[in-house]
């Protein structure tokens, strides 16, 4: 199973690429969102092949490497900025490898990784396209500027994710105490301005880490 799950793993990677380049006539920021977005859900195809954490980090530690000489010499062009402001591709790598590291070696729960992947990919990448689709007011929080569309679609999608683990992992005291509801929210109004503060691609890693943080000190 762990050496299909990795077959399965390249393959489906090599496909949301090919398939990034039809989102290219909506312009370069299209296709890297949809790259961003879709390779989240590999979180999915890793917890369902791999049982050896040797084997998880396998495709991430080498897109650390691919995607810091594809960021140098421009080589995946789908997936990079025509002018370049941070190692957000090798980010996003470096996080996947980080949470597979955590989720499949040091705790063995392959779950644990999948809501901070998914805020990353899903809530990251859909703030970025409703920040710019909706019309909203902008605002600074440190080095960045983000907008209130954009902000709000993280905080809708983070508030989501979060919640549905937390009922999930908890089905038997969730729903009979606010106490996890006001958690939920608290969790995703950290996450969504952790992802406002983060500067230059940071957030690829500042946001999943401090998910996969919170979520394992929740427990």
């Amino acid at each position: 199973m762990n050496w299909i799950g990795l077959i399965v793993s390249y393959l489906y990677i090599g496909l949301v690429i090919v398939g990034a380049k039809l989102f290219e006539k909506w312009g370069k920021e299209a296709s890297r969102k949809f790259i961003h977005i879709m390779l989240g859900n590999w979180w999915f195809i890793a917890m369902y092949f791999f049982t050896n954490v040797w084997f998880a980090i396998i495709g991430p530690a080498s897109f650390v490497i691919i995607n810091y000489i594809s960021y140098k010499k421009n080589i995946i062009k789908v997936m990079e900025r025509e002018e370049q402001d941070g190692f957000g591709t090798v980010y996003y790598a470096l996080s996947l490898l980080i949470l597979a590291i955590v989720s499949f070696g040091i705790f063995k729960n392959p779950s644990l990784g999948l809501v901070p992947t998914l805020i990353m990919a899903h809530g990251d990448g859909l703030a970025a396209v409703l920040g710019k689709i909706v019309k909203s007011k902008k605002y600074k929080l440190g080095e960045t500027k983000k907008s209130f569309a954009g902000s709000l679609t993280m905080f809708a999608i983070s508030l989501i994710l979060v919640t549905a683990y937390l009922a999930f992992t908890h089905s038997m005291i969730f729903f009979q105490s606010t106490h996890w509801i006001l958690v939920s929210v608290l969790m995703a109004f950290a996450i969504t301005i952790i992802e406002a503060m983060s500067a230059k691609g940071t957030d690829n890693i500042t946001v999943p880490i401090v998910t996969l943080a919170m979520i394992i000190l929740i427990g």
